[in-house]
């Protein structure tokens, strides 16, 4: 199946660079390119590509608010952030806006590519770093005198499970974490993403934090 991909940055050179690549490889299809958000969320509309691969740090609409409608809009795309994060403080807000999946710039043109097909197969996919940066995020806010409860229905194991997803642990680190099989590991996530609507892994982290099952550094367990 051909991967259909929109392209945004504002840089040429990067767009140029990865032009080449996606143009390389048999399984993707560059679409369109974009060098603003508000011309990714047209281009969008109307291309409807299966892969948005997203800058955040643009002129005029920038890349968390072309997310936010790129993925409330119309079509199945799922954005793929392509940032610098040590000159960016955006991380969470684009995860919130519906981001699938972040990847450094200076990353192999390779891995790029695989994280392309990554987040197209309906996956989430954080590059190294990207929890740290959320952790750091939730460092910052004031702490809760009260944790949300968690939704009914949620059973003891899958919050086990839902914790240690938070902490950024694969389903193999939870096998060995929960003594069971890695194939148990994945059926719980998959009831957690059902029961909590959630879209992907990475949201999983989000809703984990914000449940307070997930404690940032200094502040002492959930």
């Amino acid at each position: 199946m051909t991967i259909r991909v929109l392209l945004v940055d504002d840089q040429p050179l990067i767009r140029a660079a990865l032009q080449m690549v996606i143009s390389d490889a048999p399984e993707l299809e560059l679409v369109g390119e974009a060098g603003s958000g508000a011309e990714a969320v047209r281009m969008a509309q109307e291309l409807r590509p299966d892969v948005v691969v997203m800058d955040l740090r643009m002129p005029g609409m920038d890349g968390i608010e072309a997310t936010r409608r790129i993925v409330g809009g119309p079509g199945h795309a799922r954005v793929l952030v392509l940032t610098t994060f040590d000159d960016d403080d955006n991380v969470y807000g684009a995860l919130r806006a519906g981001a699938c999946g972040f990847l450094v710039k200076d990353m192999a043109l390779d891995d790029i590519l695989d994280a392309v097909r990554v987040v197209a197969a309906g996956d989430g996919l954080l590059a190294p770093g990207v929890t740290r940066r959320l952790i750091e995020e939730f460092a910052r806010r004031p702490q809760q005198t009260s944790l949300p409860r968690m939704p009914e229905g949620i059973t003891d194991r899958e919050t086990a499970v839902l914790t240690l997803v938070g902490r950024g642990l694969s389903n193999a680190e939870i096998a060995t974490e929960l003594h069971i099989t890695v194939g148990t590991v994945k059926t719980y996530v998959s009831r957690l993403l059902s029961k909590l609507d959630a879209r992907d892994r990475i949201h999983l982290v989000i809703l984990a934090y914000d449940a307070g099952l997930v404690s940032p550094p200094g502040t002492g367990p959930a």
